[in-house]
C-alpha cells in the first residue's frame, strides 16, 4: 500500500467534509480561506520516522540455557506458531534483557522505550518466569496485577498472552485473567474460585476492588495478599489530579497486599530535555513518587539502537548524486537495497542521529524538508529527489530479510485539526485583514485594529461580525463578542450582529425587507409589530478600532440573536443558539469529524487491492478518557446505521423493476437488501412480498 496516496486521500475526504458547512459569500473572504486550505494549514505535511534497528539481546533459549529463565519459557514465547509449526524462539532485544536482569533482582524500574521495541514482553517475560519458578512452593494466588489505562490495551494484551499461552488449552502453566467490568457473573466468581496468576485490569477497577465490599473482589483481592508484581503501563498518562489517585492507590496496594511489592513501569517518553542522565533521573524521581518506592536512576531502561546498512558514514556528493541519477535499483533483493547509497543516507537521515556517544531516534521529519536535505547533499533537483525518497521508503519496506523484516519500516505522524473561526479587522471588503490564530489585534504599533470573529449565514454566505454594542455618554462602541457569549436576559439588546453594507442591501425603510412574522398592516400600510421594533438593524458607522462615529464605514447593527439574514432574507425563531443559525469555518463536531476520518481510512484498505494482510485492515483509536470513548462508539454505531440504510435504500431504487418505488413496498424491498429476509434462518421468518 503506498502510505502517501493513503494519507492524501484521506486529507481530501476531510477536506470535502469539512467546507462543506460553510459558504463564503465576500470574494476576499473565500480567497483567503481557500489559500489557507490549499496550503495545508488544517493539516500539515506529515512527519517521517524510521522505526530504528535495536541491538539484540539473548533470544530465551540462550538465557534458558544460562540458566536465567525457567526451562518451560522456551516453550511459550516463541514466534511464528501455526499449527503443528513450533516457530522459533522469541529474540530479545538489549533493552528488553535489560530489564529482565533489573526485575531478577528485585528492583523497580521503567522502560522507556519507543513504539514497537517489545515493551510488554519486557514485563511479561519476568513474571511468567517468577510464576513457573514458585509453581509448587506456593499456594494458587494472584502475584501479578498488570494497570492499563484503558481497557482496549487490556483486551489487546489478553490476545497477546493467548497467542504465547494459548496453545496449552485448559491447562495452562501461567494462568491469567481479565477484570476490567467487561466479566460475566460466571467469569468473576470463576476467578474468585480459581485466581490466575496474573490480573489484567484498570486503575478505576482495581479501586473499586480495594474499596468495594461485594464477596466475590473481597476473595479476589484476598488471594492478591503477597502480591509480587504490579506493573503500570503507559506510565506518562498518570499525570495532575489522575497521577495522584494513581499514587495514592499504589499506596494503598503495597500497604494492603505486600509493602514490598516490584513495581514496574513503561512509557514511550516521559522527559526529553537534558542529557540522558538529567532525563533518566527526571523519570527516576516521577516514577519514585508515583510508586511511593524508590526507582534508581540505572533502572531507567532506555532503547539500544544499531545501524543497519554497511556505510562508514553518511553517503554524500557523486556518489549519492550517481545513485540516484542511474535510476531505482533493479536488484531489490534484501542484501543489494541495503548497501545502496541512499539507504545509508535515509538511515542517518530519517533514522538515527547521534547523542552522547550512541545512537538515538532522530528528529520525524517532513518528507518535503528530507528532500531538501537529499538535494543539498546530492546536488540534484529537489522535485526529482522527493520523487526518489518516496519510492525507496516504500519499496524499502517491501523488501524482507529471511526473519520476514523491512529494510526500512516508517511512519507517517498526520496532525489534522478542524477549522474553527476566521477573525477579520472591522473593514469592509478588500481592505481588512485576516487571522486565524485568535489575535486580538492587528499587527501595528498603534493597536488600534481589532480583529472580530466571523460567521457567515448557513444559506448564502453573507459575513456576520459577533458583537457588543454599549453606549456611554453619548458615544458608542462596538466590541468582539465570542458567539455563544451573550446577556443572560434575552430581552437585553447589548449584544447583537454587525454587518457592513457599502452596497446598500438592506433598506430599513421597505417592510418587504423583514419577515412575514415581524409585520402586521395598519391603515392599509405595512409596518413592523412593536414588539420586534427594538430588533430592528440599527443604521451604524463604524472604524476599525470599534468607535462608532460618522467617520466609520457604512454597516447594519442587529440587535439581540440572529433572527434573520439582511442578505438573503431566511428567518428564525426567536429561540434557539445563534450558532445554529450562523456558522464558522466549519460547522461538524469532533465526533462527526472522527467517524469521516475513520470511514475514509478504512474505505481506502477495503476497496483497494494492497498487500496488507486482512487482520491488518483496522484502525485503532485512543481517547482521552472513557466518556469520549462512549460518546464516540455510539457516534460509530448510529453512523454505520445510516450507511447501511441509505445503502440498502439505494440498492432497493436501483433493482425496482418498475424503476421506482412506492410507499406500499419500499419498506419490505429495503428490508430484502438488508438481508433481513432468510426465509426462516437465525431467527427470521418469511416475510410476504407484496408489501
Amino acid at each position: 500500500m503506498d502510505v502517501f496516496k493513503y494519507r492524501d486521500r484521506i486529507v481530501a475526504d476531510y477536506r470535502s467534509f469539512t467546507t462543506s458547512f460553510t459558504k463564503i459569500k465576500a470574494d476576499d473572504i473565500r480567497e483567503f480561506v481557500t489559500n489557507r486550505y490549499d496550503s495545508g494549514h488544517y493539516w500539515p505535511a506529515p512527519l517521517v520516522q524510521l522505526n530504528p534497528a535495536y541491538v539484540s539481546g539473548q533470544n530465551i533459549e540462550q538465557m534458558v540455557n544460562a540458566g536465567k529463565l525457567h526451562s518451560t519459557c522456551q516453550d511459550i514465547f516463541r514466534f511464528g506458531r501455526e499449527g503443528s509449526n513450533p516457530g522459533f524462539s522469541a529474540q530479545l532485544h538489549r533493552h528488553q534483557q535489560d530489564a529482565i536482569d533489573i526485575a531478577q533482582r528485585d528492583e523497580s524500574y521503567v522502560l522507556t522505550t519507543g513504539t514497537g521495541s517489545g515493551k510488554s514482553l519486557s514485563y511479561i517475560l519476568p513474571i511468567v518466569d517468577h510464576i513457573l519458578k514458585s509453581k509448587g512452593t506456593q499456594s494458587p494466588a494472584i502475584k501479578a496485577i498488570i494497570i492499563y489505562p484503558m481497557n482496549a490495551l487490556v483486551n489487546s494484551q489478553l490476545e497477546e498472552l493467548d497467542k504465547f499461552l494459548g496453545h496449552y488449552g485448559e491447562s495452562k502453566p501461567v494462568t491469567y485473567g481479565r477484570y476490567t467490568g467487561q466479566e460475566s457473573q460466571e467469569e468473576r466468581q470463576m476467578m474468585a474460585a480459581i485466581p490466575p496468576d496474573i490480573i489484567l485490569t484498570n486503575y478505576m477497577m482495581l479501586e473499586l476492588l480495594m474499596t468495594r465490599q461485594d464477596d466475590l473482589d473481597r476473595t479476589v483481592m484476598q488471594a492478591a495478599k503477597g502480591l509480587k508484581y504490579l506493573v503500570l503501563d503507559e506510565l506518562h498518562t498518570y499525570r495532575g489530579r489522575q497521577g495522584a489517585d494513581v499514587a495514592m492507590l499504589v499506596r494503598r496496594v503495597r500497604e494492603r497486599l505486600n509493602s514490598n511489592v516490584l513495581c514496574i513501569g513503561t512509557s514511550a517518553t516521559m522527559a526529553s530535555e537534558g542529557t540522558l542522565q538529567a532525563r533518566n533521573e527526571a523519570v527516576s524521581e516521577v516514577a519514585s513518587k508515583l510508586f511511593g518506592t524508590q526507582v534508581k536512576a540505572e533502572n531507567i531502561v532506555t532503547e539500544t539502537l544499531q545501524r543497519q546498512t554497511p556505510h562508514s558514514g553518511k553517503p554524500v556528493g557523486a556518489v549519492l548524486a550517481d545513485a540516484i541519477k542511474s535510476g531505482f535499483p533493479s536488484n531489490t533483493d534484501f542484501k543489494a537495497l541495503r548497501e545502496h547509497p541512499v539507504s545509508g543516507w535515509i538511515e542517518l537521515s530519517l533514522g538515527l542521529a547521534k547523542e552522547e556517544g550512541r545512537w538515538v531516534r532522530a528528529r520525524p521529519q517532513t518528507i518535503k524538508d528530507a528532500a531538501k536535505r537529499l538535494a543539498n547533499d546530492s546536488g540534484l533537483d529537489e522535485q526529482q529527489c522527493e520523487e526518489y525518497l518516496r519510492e525507496f521508503l516504500l519499496t524499502a519496506y517491501q523488501c524482507r530479510d529471511s526473519k520476514n523484516k523491512p529494510l526500512f519500516a516508517f511512519r507517517l505522524h498526520q496532525f489534522i485539526s478542524g477549522a474553527n473561526t476566521l477573525y477579520a479587522t472591522l473593514e469592509p471588503e478588500n481592505k481588512r485583514q485576516f487571522d486565524l490564530t485568535g489575535q486580538q489585534f492587528a499587527p501595528g504599533e498603534n493597536r488600534e485594529k481589532k480583529y472580530f470573529g466571523v460567521h457567515f449565514c448557513r444559506q448564502c454566505g453573507q459575513e456576520y461580525y459577533p458583537v457588543w454594542h454599549v453606549s456611554e455618554h453619548g458615544e458608542t462602541e462596538i466590541s468582539p463578542r465570542d458567539i455563544d457569549e451573550r446577556s443572560h436576559d434575552d430581552e437585553d439588546t447589548n449584544f447583537g450582529f454587525f454587518m457592513f453594507d457599502s452596497g446598500q442591501q438592506w433598506d430599513d425603510a421597505d417592510p418587504e425587507k423583514y419577515p412575514e412574522n415581524w409585520l402586521e398592516v395598519k391603515k392599509g400600510d405595512y409596518r413592523v409589530k412593536g414588539n420586534f421594533k427594538k430588533y430592528c438593524p440599527q443604521r451604524t458607522y463604524a472604524e476599525p478600532n470599534g468607535h462608532c462615529s460618522h467617520d466609520g464605514e457604512h454597516g447594519w447593527f442587529i440587535p439581540g440573536s440572529f433572527r434573520f439574514c439582511l442578505s438573503c432574507g431566511v428567518s428564525y425563531a426567536a429561540r434557539g443558539r445563534d450558532a445554529n443559525r450562523v456558522t464558522g469555518l466549519s460547522g461538524e463536531g469532533r465526533s462527526s469529524a472522527t467517524t469521516v476520518l475513520t470511514i475514509s481510512a478504512l474505505r481506502y484498505m477495503l476497496e483497494r487491492d494492497t498487500d496488507l494482510e486482512e487482520d491488518a485492515k483496522k484502525l485503532l483509536g485512543f481517547s482521552d478518557n472513557r466518556q469520549d470513548a462512549s460518546l464516540q462508539a455510539g457516534h460509530f454505531n448510529d453512523f454505520i446505521q445510516i450507511l447501511l440504510l441509505r445503502g440498502a435504500l439505494l440498492a432497493a431504487v436501483q433493482n425496482a423493476r418498475e424503476g421506482y418505488l412506492t410507499d406500499s413496498i419500499i419498506a419490505q424491498r429495503v428490508f430484502e437488501k438488508l438481508g433481513f429476509d432468510k426465509s426462516g434462518e437465525d431467527g427470521f421468518y418469511p416475510v410476504s412480498t407484496d408489501g
